[in-house]
């Protein structure tokens, strides 16, 4: 029986994750998140998966649940927001705390959730954070692997595509800024997962791109999406800036919005990341982008799942 620890578990890869090892014999899992909402739809999805809610950027009770532990998944992550405070409290304190909790148990693996943003040329809050974050990684003396994940999408996708394709159901107009002409490289979270549990299995070391295998430009991607839900909403073109304008009055009047200005200065970087055979390094077979996203927009079971934010 192998003990594994998930941070960040009621999120987008925990939740997938969970699905996906929670019916191995050989597998205990714990899972550890501070969001009450999401942590409540966790119970409902997985009520065989013991869930701790903390937050792990503080001290406590949660630590002394790494005793036995075989490997980590540290894969908590504050990925929008309007305060750098929180970004450095969820990607850089609490990686800290997870990795000396790991290290006072003499646990002997763990998976670093990085993301593709480090080779970016954004900055923001959450470039910023996850850099600092992978350097945390790098420094442990604990035998681990980096990934470095794209946008991902798939089941309980609470922001980037699981919001966009929520949102055409609720507006007559689908807007996109701009020409819609920047690349994208999305990655399926069930892919992405397969990885993980690869790298559980091999114990890999090193640091890997995980990078959406098809490039699609923006617009192609909205559309792909829209032809593949067949939503009620018309897709339109606007012009950059009062898509920007309009982003920054929605966060005057929304604390925590869905999509922020910092994210659309990112979105339209003219930028694509490096493209790695993860394939054969962990022995996956890729999911063709169409079929990933039916499988994750068409699903009776799980696509009517929505996580808050």
């Amino acid at each position: 029986m192998r003990k594994i620890i998930v941070t960040g578990a009621a999120g987008l890869v925990g939740q997938n994750l969970v699905a996906r090892l929670k019916s191995r014999a050989d597998i205990e899992l714990i899972g550890i998140d501070k969001h009450a909402e999401n942590s409540r739809l966790f119970r409902e999805i997985h009520p065989s998966v013991q869930l701790m809610e903390a937050d792990l950027s503080q001290a406590g009770p949660w630590q002394e649940c790494f005793a036995g532990a075989d490997t980590v998944v540290v894969n908590q992550a504050q990925i929008g927001g309007l305060q750098y405070g929180e970004f450095e409290s969820n990607n850089i304190l609490a990686t800290r705390n997870i990795l000396d909790a790991a290290s006072k148990h003499d646990v002997g693996y763990f998976i670093g959730i990085s993301s593709s943003v480090v080779n970016s040329q954004a900055s923001d809050f959450y470039t910023r954070s996850k850099t600092l974050q992978e350097a945390i990684y790098a420094e442990s003396a604990i035998p681990h692997v980096i990934l470095r994940p794209t946008l991902m999408f798939g089941w309980f996708d609470r922001k980037h595509l699981g919001w966009l394709r929520r949102f055409m159901d609720r507006v007559p107009l689908f807007p996109i800024p701009g020409n819609g002409q920047f690349i994208r490289q999305p990655l399926y979270v069930g892919d992405f997962v397969s990885i993980i549990v690869s790298s559980i299995m091999s114990r890999k070391t090193g640091t890997f791109d995980i990078s959406g295998l098809e490039q699609i430009s923006y617009d192609d991607l909205i559309r792909t999406i829209h032809d593949v839900v067949k939503p009620k909403a018309r897709i339109v073109h606007i012009p950059y800036r009062l898509f920007w304008i309009l982003l920054w009055l929605y966060a005057r009047l929304d604390r925590n919005p869905p999509f922020t200005t910092k994210q659309l200065e990112a979105l339209v970087i003219p930028e694509t990341f490096p493209v790695t055979d993860w394939p054969a390094q962990f022995t996956v077979t890729p999911t063709p982008l169409r079929d990933a996203l039916a499988h994750t927009f068409l699903d009776p079971e799980h696509s009517p799942i929505t996580l808050s934010f």
